[in-house]
């Protein structure tokens, strides 16, 4: 069965690739011609997604695990169906979004935020939809559905960050620390990705998983992605 899961994650994220023009920013960073407002922008904007989801995740870790504190808030029919992979899965992420926020500081630092700036800022309505949306499917989406669309999205993040390094190292001289956020969203996981296929396998066989809402959830995840780039991509 397990090549099934593999198979079914290649496919869903090769069906929602989204087209490379959708995204009006990272070609202006990679290139060099972003100007550092949005650079400070980008990692003021992060702050508040870094944070959203790693609850997110957090709750998406204790409903696969059937946990007590997440009880409330799931389905009946959902409750008696834990799953140890998935849980294990959006641990990983939640710990990854903690140690992606340690980054962002350096990168916050080499674009100029200062303290005040921080605390003052006011974030984009269209910046913070797809944290939004994430969070949304933390209550709503079951935890299975959930890694297939998410999986899905994060190719296509995992490819913009990996342009933003390259650029930022190239046109504005930031340093391997500064550039260290992208980097970690820019390497392959591979035991991240083996636990996104032994969950998606576990859902498979227990009839758990519905490729269709997933896939509707990952177009979603793609559509608010573009929606964060390109309204940061309006700084004036």
């Amino acid at each position: 069965m397990a090549p099934e899961a593999a198979e079914l994650l290649a496919g869903t994220t090769a069906q929602l690739a989204p087209d490379p023009r959708t995204n009006r920013l990272v070609p202006l960073i990679a290139g060099g011609v972003a100007s550092g407002e949005i650079l400070a922008a980008l990692a003021l904007e992060q702050r508040w997604v870094i944070a959203a989801d790693r609850r997110a995740f957090v709750h998406l870790a204790e409903r696969a695990a059937g946990s007590r504190t997440a009880r409330a808030f799931v389905h009946l029919a959902e409750r008696a169906a834990g799953s140890r992979t998935a849980a294990a899965f959006f641990t990983s992420l939640a710990e990854g979004e903690t140690l992606a926020g340690e980054h962002l500081a350096a990168f916050a630092a080499a674009s100029g935020v200062t303290g005040e700036q921080t605390r003052a800022y006011v974030p984009r309505p269209g910046c913070q939809a797809y944290p939004a949306y994430v969070s949304w499917l933390a209550l709503n989406a079951s935890p299975a559905d959930a890694i297939l669309a998410l999986t899905a999205n994060f190719s296509a993040w995992g490819g913009y960050c990996a342009r933003i390094a390259e650029g930022l190292r190239r046109h504005y001289g930031f340093s391997d620390e500064a550039c260290a956020f992208f980097d970690f969203f820019a390497q392959p996981s591979p035991a991240l990705d083996a636990q996104a296929t032994a969950a998606v396998e576990e859902a498979l066989e227990s009839g758990r998983l519905n490729t269709g809402l997933a896939r509707a959830y990952g177009s979603l995840l793609q559509s608010y992605e573009a929606m964060f780039w390109n309204s940061l991509g309006e700084t004036s």
